[in-house]
């Protein structure tokens, strides 16, 4: 039976934060209904073809999960657990930000069988979020938490930011520490990327706002790693962090080259060597699915050979603390990565950025800080 992660996009949002380049609306609400029957009717065509599937993750997220209506989302899950066998503990997380969702909704989501929550917070300091252009308030957020307890969520997410403009030491520590506080089973620290074409490098670009130095933001990352790792949590990707048994099984997959199938404007799928996403825009998403036009909606990133797939399979091994198993890379591919990449791997080690103990390969203190800060540039 193949295994399979399940990825749907919901592309709207109550408001576009200024960072972000994703492929979200927050213009499009008249587009929602036909989109969830799009998304619904692509999950049931694909099932068609794919009878004998193990779905072991399912993530929804986006743009805005929450701020649709609730039955939207319980539809959605329902579609996918008439149309495939679901592992008994399959993990079925959603991306939530305060200021979206209330009791009614969560109390929604858990009975739908959704046991992990992705809260959008990035920074407990409210004139930071506003800065960036969040829709909530540090309140929003603590409430949010407080409710998903009451209706029984036991494994919950927060999302945090550094590097942002006018962000101090301080603000990273206060919300840390805070998060730590709350007990949450997962905390995800991410650096800043200040994307092309965003509102947020035109303020930059301008001297409107102005980002922390790379010392500073370094320090502010190797701050929330010492504070984590001191308190439980373990440092397993590098951005990521969990107590332990909550690490997001769902990324692990997707980092450890498992398959897994996108549903949505632009959802990327792999499968048997495959990467292809789906169009962008929406409208004509729509469209191709209410005209049976499914083909049209995919879009071939990559085919990959043997020489591809090891090469992707270092890179993503590399993003995991643990990085790249020898004896699993030798199990998958027949040969070992030292025989492999020994040109590549010998310049890496004499630059101090990974380091092999004959049982894996993996990025150092002075590697992991590379990758945090400029990772695209890094791979």
């Amino acid at each position: 039976m193949k295994e399979l992660g399940i990825y749907i996009h919901i592309p709207f949002c109550k408001s576009k934060c200024l960072y972000c380049d994703f492929n979200s609306y927050a213009n499009k609400d008249s587009c929602i209904d036909g989109y969830i029957k799009s998304v619904k009717r692509e999950i049931e065509r694909y099932a068609q073809g794919n009878k004998n599937v193990l779905v072991k993750t399912i993530y929804i997220g986006g743009g805005t999960p929450s701020y649709i209506k609730e039955k939207y989302i319980k539809e959605l899950i329902e579609t996918i657990k008439k149309n495939f066998e679901i592992f008994s503990n399959a993990e079925i997380t959603i991306e939530v930000n305060p200021g979206t969702v209330n009791r009614r909704k969560l109390e929604c989501y858990y009975k739908a069988g959704i046991n992990r929550l992705s809260i959008g917070l990035q920074s407990a300091n409210d004139k930071l979020l506003k800065l960036i252009g969040r829709v909530h308030d540090f309140e929003d957020f603590l409430e949010t938490v407080k409710l998903a307890n009451t209706v029984g969520f036991t494994n919950i997410n927060a999302d945090c930011m550094i590097g942002l403009p006018n962000q101090t030491i301080y603000d990273v520590e206060e919300t840390i520490n805070t998060l730590i506080n709350l007990r949450l089973t997962h905390v995800s620290v991410y650096s800043l990327i200040v994307e092309p074409g965003t509102p947020l490098e035109k303020k930059i670009d301008s001297g409107e706002l102005k980002l922390p130095d790379e010392e500073i933001e370094r320090y502010m990352y190797w701050f929330a790693k010492r504070k984590l790792e001191e308190n439980g949590y373990l440092h397993y990707e590098i951005s990521n962090f969990a107590r332990p048994m909550f690490r997001s099984r769902h990324n692990m997959d997707c980092w450890n080259q498992k398959e897994y199938k996108g549903f949505g404007v632009s959802a990327s799928s792999y499968e048997n060597r495959v990467r292809y996403t789906n169009i962008s825009n929406i409208e004509q998403y729509i469209k191709n699915i209410e005209e049976e036009k499914f083909e049209e909606n995919y879009i071939v990133e990559e085919k990959q050979d043997r020489e591809a797939m090891m090469k992707e399979y270092m890179l993503l091994g590399l993003r995991k603390i643990t990085g790249v198993s020898i004896s699993e890379f030798r199990k998958k591919f027949g040969t070992i990565p030292a025989f492999k990449y020994n040109k590549e791997i010998t310049k890496l080690t004499e630059e101090g950025l990974i380091e092999s103990n004959g049982l894996s390969i993996r990025l150092t203190k002075k590697g992991l800080d590379l990758a945090n800060l400029v990772w695209e540039e890094f791979v």
